[in-house]
């Protein structure tokens, strides 16, 4: 049940933001174990002359690059798992932009199950209420 915020520089583009959506969340339950069918993502275009990497604008750079925000819950994936998703998310952004500027960055928040939920019920509520109903 992640929600996924993905900005990438260029203009807004609906055919690359359902390829964005569809690799991404397929990476995303691939190496995550994260549900396919309740991720969520959204993606932003941002101008490359307004985004800057080491001083200089991306249109200066003639690159373009990406940053992801993913949310999931804490203790749900190993240091192994995470480490291989970033790899996986930087390779699919290389393929999809046509080649990223290094300075393109994937953010994992691992946050307390209590916090974080859909439907107006926490992660926490839902583990207690699958483990009650197999007891």
């Amino acid at each position: 049940m992640p929600i996924i915020n993905i900005s990438v520089t260029g203009k807004p583009d609906a055919a690359l933001s359902a390829s964005i959506a569809r690799e991404i969340t397929e990476i995303t339950a691939t190496q995550l174990r994260k549900d396919p069918t309740i991720t969520a993502v959204a993606v932003f275009y941002i101008d490359p002359q307004h985004w800057f990497a080491g001083g200089k604008s991306l249109a200066e750079h003639g690159t373009k690059t990406f940053w992801l925000d993913i949310k999931v819950v804490d203790g749900t994936n190993t240091k192994l798992e995470l480490e291989a998703y970033l790899k996986a998310i930087f390779d699919a952004f290389g393929r999809l932009l046509g080649g990223v500027h290094e300075e393109s960055y994937a953010f994992v928040h691992e946050v307390p199950a209590a916090a974080y939920g859909y439907g107006g019920k926490t992660q926490e509520f839902r583990f207690i209420s699958g483990r009650l109903k197999a007891a």
